[in-house]
């Protein structure tokens, strides 16, 4: 049985980042089930440049302050052969968070085999429905194999007048008790690994979930495989807030890990 770490990675709204104090021992949750392998795909979100499909970063070696890491090159010639996928800029790739929080964590599970891994770093633009499908039909192949790691990078709700997001369900208690309510609900749908029911959740929320569309390539990729006969399983092993909110003038960002195993 192999396994899949799956890492909702904390971060606001615009170019500011909540960092590891706050999402840091909750990612862990996600990266203590992983098992040394020998590739690992990192799909973030992009947050300062629209994107309409995914994209590929130009760099060959991203540095940590543990060791460097080394892009794939194979895979990456592979992926931008099916023309589906465009060339970020050095300053996008510098700029964007969430694929980099995950480097030093990444670089740590995989401490005791460094000379033997690569990364495949993907940035996801904001994906319709059928693109999402067609990413996650695009990407099964990989998931499936069990030298493989997917990383998916995102966070839950970000709660507040500053982030534009201000739902509240009474019934439920407090602010933040309406947050957590929110969220699990979203969280118990992707267990169920049902890309149609997370694209109804969210329809219907709007939650502030930033790596939606990275999460929905997930599903899709999962859909495909179990039409296909695999058998796979997900379940979250932390849930955590920034802050509890109270009042109107509070703000807070939600943060979950999980594990998704192929047995």
């Amino acid at each position: 049985m192999s396994e899949r770490g799956v890492c909702r990675e904390a971060s606001h709204a615009g170019s500011w980042h909540a960092g590891y104090t706050y999402c840091g021992a909750c990612a862990a949750h996600a990266y203590k089930q992983v098992d040394p392998t020998v590739m690992v795909f990192i799909l973030g979100p992009s947050h300062h440049v629209p994107l309409s499909r995914c994209a590929l970063s130009p760099a060959e070696i991203y540095r940590t302050p543990l060791y460097d890491l080394r892009i794939d090159q194979k895979v990456y010639s592979d992926l931008w052969k099916t023309g589906m996928f465009e060339r970020m800029s050095l300053q996008t790739d510098e700029e964007e968070h969430s694929i980099e929080m995950h480097l030093p964590y990444t670089a740590k599970a995989m401490e005791s085999c460094k000379d033997e891994f690569a990364i495949v770093p993907v940035l996801v633009g904001a994906l319709s429905e059928s693109k999402e499908q067609e990413y996650g039909k695009l990407l099964s192949k990989y998931l499936v194999d069990p030298g493989n790691l997917f990383v998916i990078s995102s966070d839950f709700c970000h709660w507040g007048q500053r982030f534009r997001y201000t739902y509240y369900d009474e019934t439920q208690g407090e602010i933040y008790r309406s947050i957590e309510h929110l969220d699990k609900m979203g969280m118990a749908i992707i267990e169920q690994l049902d890309p149609i029911s997370f694209s109804n959740y969210l329809k219907k929320y709007h939650n502030t979930i930033c790596g939606r569309h990275p999460i929905g390539v997930l599903l899709n990729a999962v859909s495909e495989l179990r039409r296909n006969g695999a058998d796979m399983s997900f379940s979250f092993l932390n849930y955590a807030q920034s802050s509890q909110c109270r009042s109107w003038q509070d703000s807070s960002v939600s943060y979950a890990a999980g594990a998704l195993v192929v047995h």
